[in-house]
């Protein structure tokens, strides 16, 4: 469940990130009631199973049972935070009813680590980042330049152009520098599998140039830029 909404009487708008067939709105009738079936499974934040039917406009709630519930995020400003940003990556990145399997696993697995508070949240995030561009279309090439194709091993330069590493050789323009420690940081995350990413610690001034990066990436790749980036450069601000 990527968030809820409330409207008339007792019935709730749903958007739900589904493993089959992708991210949609459904309505939960009756759903505000104590005594509704529907209420565990209606809470933002947690992960079950639905039986929708679909009609004309949109999608009913029939069935649902619950499987996992991450609700426990949301009493804690980080986390929720966090949390919340990785549901509107989701919510701004995946057109609606297209299917995407390994991005919904990938949601699923940060949602859990987030919980068990088994890794940094802001590698997490990155690394997160990194796999939602790759799984919708905006993978960065870490292994070649991305201008001439040779095969590269560092770089202290990413386009965001051509989204990748570039060359000694090549004109440098429309990217930033970066370090080579950053750049391999991020070459690093962008390979692992997310249930790993716990055994990585990266310096401070490196998870700074990571942030920058990454938001410059989702920025320029998706049509809106997501709120909760706001709210995280605050929390970062303040610690």
């Amino acid at each position: 469940m990527l968030k809820t909404q409330d409207i008339k009487e007792n019935d709730k708008l749903l958007w739900i990130f589904t493993d089959k067939i992708g991210k949609i709105t459904a309505i939960a009738k009756g759903v505000k009631r104590s005594t509704s079936k529907f209420l565990s499974i209606s809470l933002p934040l947690c992960y079950g199973e639905y039986m929708v039917f679909k009609g004309k406009n949109m999608y009913t709630l029939n069935e649902g049972i619950l499987i996992e519930s991450f609700q426990e995020l949301l009493n804690d400003l980080t986390t929720i935070t966090y949390s919340s940003y990785i549901c509107e990556l989701i919510d701004i990145s995946v057109p609606d009813e297209e299917s995407n399997s390994e991005l919904f696993k990938t949601l699923v697995i940060a949602l859990y680590l987030m919980k068990t508070h088994a890794v940094d949240n802001e590698i997490l995030v990155r690394a997160f980042e990194l796999k939602l561009l790759r799984l919708t279309g905006y993978g960065i090439n870490f292994d070649n330049c991305s201008i001439c194709r040779k095969k590269i091993a560092t770089s202290n330069y990413l386009s965001f152009q051509y989204y990748g590493g570039v060359c000694a050789e090549c004109v440098k323009e429309k990217g930033m520098n970066i370090n080579k420690a950053s750049f391999s940081a991020l070459k690093f995350l962008d390979s692992i599998p997310l249930e790993k990413v716990y055994r990585v610690n990266l310096s401070e001034p490196v998870k700074v140039e990571l942030a920058k990066i990454t938001s410059i990436l989702i920025s320029s790749s998706y049509s809106r830029i997501p709120k909760s980036l706001q709210m995280l450069e605050f929390i970062k601000e303040s610690e």
